[in-house]
């Protein structure tokens, strides 16, 4: 077991022993700004602070990080200094196809703090281990000078965190259990505030039965859980729910975990759902709220109308475009309304594949997002 610290965060490893930095940090921590290039300590690309020292993660061993502290470049988000070393790479035209990038910037902000007279000469035997196939490097070095010409620089400690401990077990079994810490960190104790700048959709679907007897579904939510394929409720806490939700986007699989907190109008029929949750493995999180409502409709019949409003981050935000949500939400919607109907008369429910990432925006009426430690 290997112990150290990830950006702040403790980290717990016992994976393979031949298994290096990058690929652990890429594959098990889901931090992508490290790039592999060479992966044979030639190119830089992969370079990153250990120790407060740049390191190239490719030929570091991540069981060789006993008692090290590792920073990678999301951690730098809020660094003044690395901030101004992005502008500058923007301002002198330091980057093209931006693969060398992190490297250079993880390099630039050690010369910055550490060579703060360098001169050119300087610079380039200090960028010498990190290679370029696009800029001929003149716009990185004008970068660099120009933030050395501000001043002097400290490299300021990296912010406080929460001590959240990853199970990290790169190939090992119990790896699933990596998702389920991670995806820890998206319970949340309170009400999230409404969402302002997320996708809206609106669906209604028929129902076949009378709307007091479809209510007596809706208005269970284990019962909702149970209608919505993928979902899965674990603890029911008042308005608050906690759960899961499996979703399966092409090749990729993922598993939301979360919390929602759900209110109901009994004499209108109608309710909310407000939650938010995210996947350890892909790294990618959501949010959503729906606000649905029975209405009678026809001679036995009712209309389940669902408003719904959804935001994507993360990788899996790429794959999440309205157009590709909106199918996705509709056959979730149908197999939802099915078994709500079956439910509601008694009667055995469908099973059905987990659905596409939509159904955490729909999420059984958002009821379940949820998932606890």
């Amino acid at each position: 077991m290997t112990n150290f610290t990830v950006n702040g965060q403790p980290v717990r490893y016992s994976g393979e022993g031949r298994t290096h930095l990058a690929d652990f940090l890429r594959e098990e921590m889901g931090l992508t700004a490290t790039h592999i290039g060479c992966e044979q300590g030639v190119c830089g690309a992969c370079t990153l602070v250990k120790d407060g020292k740049p390191v190239r993660s490719c030929i570091t061993y991540a069981a060789a990080c006993e008692g090290a502290k590792i920073r990678t470049l999301e951690d730098y988000r809020d660094d003044a200094l690395m901030a101004r070393i992005r502008a500058a790479f923007k301002e002198h035209h330091g980057l093209q196809c931006g693969f060398c990038t992190p490297g250079m910037l993880a390099t630039a902000y050690d010369i910055a703090t550490r060579l703060p007279e360098a001169d050119e000469a300087r610079i380039r035997e200090e960028l010498a281990g990190n290679l370029c196939r696009c800029t001929g490097y003149m716009g990185i070095v004008a970068a660099i000078k120009a933030v050395l010409a501000e001043g002097p620089h400290v490299a300021p400690e990296p912010p406080a965190r929460e001590a959240v401990i990853a199970s990290a077990r790169f190939g090992a079994a119990e790896a699933p259990e990596v998702v389920a810490e991670a995806a820890a960190a998206s319970v949340v104790a309170e009400r999230p505030a409404p969402l302002t700048d997320g996708h809206r959709l609106e669906r209604v679907a028929r129902i076949e039965l009378p709307a007091e007897t479809v209510w007596a579904v809706l208005s269970d939510i284990r019962q909702v859980a149970d209608c919505m394929p993928g979902a899965s409720v674990e603890t029911v806490e008042g308005e608050r729910v906690t759960g899961a939700m499996a979703a399966k986007i092409g090749p990729i699989t993922a598993r939301f975990g979360g919390t929602a907190f759900v209110t109901y109008e009994p004499a209108e029929m109608r309710g909310a759902v407000a939650g938010q949750g995210g996947d350890g493995s892909s790294r990618s999180t959501a949010r959503g709220e729906v606000h649905f409502a029975l209405a009678p409709s026809g001679d036995a019949g009712c209309d389940l109308t669902c408003e719904i409003l959804y935001k994507l981050s993360g990788p899996l935000a790429q794959v999440g475009r309205p157009a590709i949500v909106a199918g996705v939400v509709d056959r979730l919607l149908a197999d939802f309304t099915a078994n709500v109907e079956a439910a509601a008369r008694g009667e055995a429910l469908t099973a059905a594949a987990p659905p596409g990432f939509a159904r955490l925006i729909l999420a059984a009426l958002r009821n379940m997002v949820g998932r606890s430690t």
